[in-house]
């Protein structure tokens, strides 16, 4: 292994060649933006060509969005003055608290953290998340300051923010006396002094990496250990379980005692052995304490299984993640229109697709509904879901997506709800709209800053569910300037009805094609997300109607001709441009009633009851109801 291995105490040895960090930072604090110009000085891309940009997001999605979903890592080796070589494996963890699960997971896999804060926005609510985790395993933390070379940058106050926030989360007086970095990623520079000199490359960072963060320890002629933390799938292996060695040494085609989360041991074979050198990963021979491996073999390992000396088979805790606080059930495409974008249409399909997604994503669940062709799905977060939808969408599938709910719990026996901490970062002309808006969901505030630069920053506590379809409102009340970021906070008891929407839905009558003359005489009373000359069914969603009612309408409705010769002026037609939405937004946008048709190509928004007459009759019963039950 050519591992430099120096004694330490009785029996413990130290790995001083080998250091494994993650990386927490908020999104688009530039964290993917570091490990790009630290891989580069790291000598990476020298033996793999040309560059590659922001090599942490590895796939479509994290490039599109901008955000980090899957934990991912990469190695570098850093060379000294003194000559010594350390390999360093970076963890990218995602910054967004939806996707916890992969930031439990990845902080099993490393030794000590890097905090990237902007040196403008300060840290924020994912900031916060991860690195209360972080402190709760007891990890050291090297502070890194970032685009300080930003015209707003405000340096000495995010320094004593950060302070703050460690003193919130509760850190004790060795991980307060963190060491700061202050960088520029995209010039890819470093310093120690924020007003010294600039730098000319990443060195300070990597020394204050190597000095900071220790060694990993473990004891000497220890039984192997290796611990299951992810897993991958390659198309020549099969399964591949991505592991870190707690104690002892691992080779290319051992016998290991496989250790699951049910009490089962089985010998199995190690067949292939990699770890990752720079932004791939290469077969080795054998891997000793502290290293971050991918082992194939064993073809249902999972996440927390162990890996172990048959001789002596001792398993390591299973990891554990937050509890799930949000559903929402996903089932076959059942609208007039499926079967015409995707080639995945069935329930067994969708099953199968379900199943394998918890393979590898310990955080959410899945649960069977009444109906044979729905499951409830159970995740962190709105984004997390969503990604899972979307992700199914562009593999060709079609769905039927409901609001998604959030879910509660009995708490010495009174029913209890999750709540979310809540900043958001907005111009002080705005404050009374989002006040007054946040106001009407029952949220309270906790906090309020203004930084004299004419922003204004609030910090709510709110119940999770108010949060569903916040969004859409938050952006027209601040022009699209605000940021709001959220995390969880814990259980309080129910807070009884909250009024979260106060507009109504245009619904289609019929079948058939959307017309310009139509769109043209409703446009004055509506806002529609439909285009002329396209498809719609009977109960599908077009457009919203600014009163608390739906309305449906014929919008397949063709102009009369008439004998009657015009100007060409007079023929002219102007359509105010529809409104189009994502599928977040679409998500955020539905009622109760209402639920989401995904499709590789499309996401309309639909009615759950198709009939108009039927949901006529629901709503007169459900009305009486209500008038039955206030008498």
């Amino acid at each position: 292994m050519g591992a430099m291995l120096g004694s330490y105490r009785r029996g413990v040895q130290k790995r001083t060649d080998l250091r494994n960090i993650a990386m927490i930072a908020h999104v688009d604090h530039g964290k993917t933006t570091l490990v790009d110009a630290m891989l580069r000085q790291g000598g990476v891309f020298s033996d793999h060509g040309e560059a590659v940009e922001r090599v942490m997001d590895n796939t479509d999605l994290e490039k599109e969005k901008g955000i980090t979903i899957l934990a991912n890592n990469a190695a570098m080796h850093w060379k000294a003055a003194d000559g010594t070589d350390t390999k360093i494996n970076i963890v990218d963890t995602p910054g967004h608290a939806d996707f916890g699960g992969e930031v439990e997971r990845a902080l099993t896999m490393i030794d000590g953290v890097i905090l990237l804060v902007d040196s403008s926005e300060g840290p924020l609510p994912q900031t916060r998340f991860v690195l209360g985790k972080a402190m709760a395993r007891g990890l050291p933390v090297v502070l890194v300051i970032n685009k300080i070379d930003r015209p707003d940058a405000r340096v000495d106050e995010v320094v004593d923010e950060v302070y703050e926030l460690f003193m919130d989360i509760g850190a004790d007086d060795d991980q307060i006396n963190f060491p700061i970095v202050y960088t520029c990623a995209r010039d890819g520079y470093a310093q120690m002094d924020a007003d010294g000199e600039q730098g000319t490359d990443m060195s300070p960072l990597f020394e204050t990496l190597i000095d900071t963060i220790p060694p990993y320890e473990y004891e000497e002629d220890a039984a192997t250990q290796v611990w299951v933390t992810n897993l991958d799938a390659s198309p020549y292996v099969g399964r591949l379980a991505i592991c870190r060695v707690m104690q002892g040494t691992i080779k290319k085609g051992q016998q290991v005692a496989w250790m699951q989360e049910d009490g089962t041991v089985t010998n199995q074979k190690v067949v292939t052995l990699t770890a990752t050198e720079g932004i791939d990963n290469v077969d080795i021979d054998d891997a000793g304490p502290g290293e971050l491996v991918q082992i194939s073999g064993m073809e249902s390992v999972m996440i927390g299984d162990t890996l172990a000396d048959p001789a002596n088979p001792i398993a390591l805790p299973t990891i554990t993640v937050d509890e799930p606080t949000l559903s929402m059930t996903i089932g076959t495409n059942t609208s007039p229109l499926a079967g015409k974008d995707g080639d995945k249409l069935t329930a067994r399909q969708i099953k199968d697709r379900l199943d394998k997604e918890l393979v590898g994503n310990v955080s959410i669940r899945v649960l069977p509904t009444d109906r044979p062709d729905n499951f409830e799905v159970q995740g962190r977060g709105e984004l997390q879901l969503a990604v899972l939808v979307e992700t199914m969408r562009r593999e060709g599938f079609e769905l039927t997506v409901g609001k998604p709910a959030v879910l509660t719990k009995e708490i010495d026996g009174t029913l209890h709800e999750p709540t979310e901490r809540l900043t958001i970062d907005i111009p002080e002309e705005h404050v009374g709209g989002i006040t007054q808006l946040l106001g009407e969901r029952k949220a309270k505030m906790e906090n309020m800053a203004n930084h004299g630069d004419g922003w204004v920053r609030l910090e709510y506590i709110v119940p999770a569910r108010a949060l569903i379809g916040f969004r859409t409102g938050f952006l027209t009340e601040t022009r699209g300037t605000g940021l709001a970021n959220h995390v969880f906070e814990g259980w309080i008891p129910w807070q009884g009805e909250i009024r979260m929407r106060n507009k109504g839905s245009i619904v289609a009558d019929r079948t058939g094609t959307s017309t310009t003359n139509a769109i043209q005489n409703l446009q004055e009373r509506c806002l529609f997300y439909i285009p002329p000359s396209v498809d719609v069914y009977e109960g599908m969603i077009i457009g919203e109607n600014p009163r608390n009612e739906d309305m449906d309408v014929n919008i397949c409705k063709e102009k009369k001709l008439d004998n009657i010769r015009t100007q060409s002026s007079d023929d002219t037609i102007r359509i105010t441009p529809p409104k189009v939405l994502s599928l977040e937004g679409a998500l955020e946008t539905i009622a109760d009633d209402e639920c989401v048709e995904v499709t590789p190509e499309n996401v309309r928004l639909r009615k759950v009851n198709l009939d108009s007459t039927t949901r006529a009759r629901e709503i007169k019963r459900m009305k009486n109801a209500r008038e039955a039950a206030d008498a």
